[in-house]
């Protein structure tokens, strides 16, 4: 099997172009990306497992048709297939097999992608950094000394170092922004229900499927080939005009767009993610749009409290689940929650796990964010739902006077791995989070699509991603405003110094 000598020179898009074309055949993209993998996986660690041999197989015997016919991907570790192996970072899932398969994954087959494997994620996708106890840290391809940002750690490692052109991804907190800004790659979160979600938890309304990319065109493409609701969603984002990938081509019109350096708590970002946005304020007006410095008048001590109260009953629902499935295989673990209560029988089964293990069943800061969760009421929650929807009027009515609100994806450039010791005492850990990812989340609880720029690398070489947020529903908006970006500032072929 030989493979594509010309395969890092094309995107996701161009190399399907080729393989219907016949110009190259899929199996021949397998090769190139198996060969790449193997290479860079051993110092990124971005793959946790491969199907390599059944991807080529599935080469060989002839790909389903879709707008991406043969090129290959890598799914995220979070992500439930029937019959495949998914872990979600954690031990106490090592061993689990998928009993459904979501409908964003059948979109994912439906556009003829051949899946290569599964990318490193932290546990249950919970931190901006992606070292799980259970597959170990996802290095940076740029400074292996460094986070390649979370939860899609891997998946960002793996498209920056050159195994595939495009990775899926997901985003609940900053997940497809952090890292992309991390690895420099362009990241874009849709706005809540643009992407299906089903199956998914009812109470998860802060997270989207999407991608992580070199180009802009490949995230409007896989965004053509996934986008949609299907009966029984929640929430829905109203249809495009046109083709997604139409409007990367084309210029916006000049876009009144606000900009601050400062995260909503009034602190200055770190020196090189300040640059970052003034050279993006810089090329902007060279493009002729209206800059003004601007903030929506937020409590970023309120939002951060109230995003993690929201945060840790996703831990606690995780831990529900847990419970649920345990309960259906041993039939002493219910009278154990009656005696003992949910939280004490978490811990005796983590305790039971870890010798058949010799791990930690769940990391400290999972357990811990669903402890803090069990302390809370029911009443608890829904303050702090009602604290973040507070807030997400009052950037609804922002946006309405400017058309996106540019700010620093995170608060420093990619931070060393250990930076989330989670060893340390919680508010500590929580600050150094908050400090981290003060801009993305908003995005989440708001519903508000954004993404993730590489227009800035510092004097060390460390991308440094721009952050846009735009109005509900306006993905097309920020792609024809990347795509201008991307003309004016091209980062495509700029390289990190580990690249297959």
């Amino acid at each position: 099997m030989e493979a594509f000598s010309g395969y890092h020179e094309f995107d996701a898009v161009g190399l399907a172009d080729l393989v219907a074309r016949k110009e190259v055949h899929p199996t021949e993209l397998l090769a190139a990306a198996a060969a790449r993998l193997a290479a860079v996986n051993p110092v990124v660690n971005a793959v946790v497992w491969d199907r390599v041999e059944v991807a080529t197989s599935e080469a060989r015997d002839g790909v389903r048709p879709g707008s991406f016919a043969g090129v290959p991907i890598l799914i995220k570790d979070l992500v439930v297939e029937q019959g495949v192996p998914v872990t979600f970072g954690s031990v106490f899932f090592r061993a689990y097999v998928g009993d459904v398969t979501s409908e964003f994954r059948h979109r994912i087959d439906e556009a003829g992608f051949i899946d290569l494997g599964r990318t490193n994620t932290p546990e249950f996708g919970l931190l901006p950094t992606t070292e799980p106890t259970l597959h170990g840290p996802t290095r940076n391809p740029w400074d292996l000394s460094r986070s390649a940002g979370g939860s899609s750690g891997g998946a960002a490692a793996a498209v920056a170092s050159g195994i595939v052109p495009l990775a899926q991804a997901s985003d609940g907190g900053g997940s497809i922004r952090i890292p992309a800004s991390a690895t420099g790659l362009f990241g874009l979160k849709p706005s809540r229900g643009r992407n299906p979600r089903s199956p998914g938890s009812p109470v998860d309304y802060l997270s989207s499927e999407h991608a992580v990319t070199r180009t802009v065109r490949d995230s409007a493409a896989f965004l053509d080939a996934v986008h949609g609701p299907v009966p029984g969603d929640r929430y829905w984002a109203p249809p495009p005009s046109a083709a997604f990938a139409a409007a990367v081509d084309r210029d916006p019109p000049q876009l009144t767009i606000a900009f601050s350096v400062h995260d909503f708590r009034g602190d200055r970002v770190h020196p090189d993610c300040e640059a970052a946005v003034r050279e993006t304020v810089g090329v902007l007006e060279e493009l002729g749009h209206n800059v003004v410095e601007a903030s929506p008048a937020v409590d970023g001590a309120t939002m951060a409290e109230a995003f993690v109260e929201v945060w840790a009953a996703l831990a606690a629902n995780a831990f529900g689940l847990v419970l649920d499935g345990a309960t259906q295989r041993f039939p002493a673990v219910r009278r154990l929650r009656r005696l003992a209560g949910d939280q004490a029988t978490m811990r005796i089964i983590a305790r039971m796990d870890k010798r058949s293990s010799g791990l930690p069943a769940f990391e400290p800061f999972t357990f811990e964010l669903a402890d803090r969760s069990s302390r809370r009421s029911q009443a608890d929650l829904m303050s702090a739902e009602a604290a973040l929807q507070t807030i997400a009027h009052r950037i609804g009515a922002f946006l309405t006077h400017h058309d996106l609100l540019l700010t620093p994806v995170l608060g420093s450039p990619p931070v060393p791995l250990g930076h989330f010791d989670q060893s340390l005492p919680w508010e500590e850990l929580i600050e150094r989070i908050y400090r981290y990812v003060a801009f993305t989340p908003l995005g989440n609880f708001a519903g508000l699509p954004a993404m993730s720029v590489p227009l800035h690398w510092t004097a060390d070489d460390l991308p440094v991603g721009s952050h846009f947020l735009g109005r509900f529903g306006a993905e097309e908006t920020l792609l024809s405003l990347a795509g201008q970006l991307e003309q004016a500032r091209p980062w495509k072929d700029r390289r990190p110094p580990i690249f297959a």
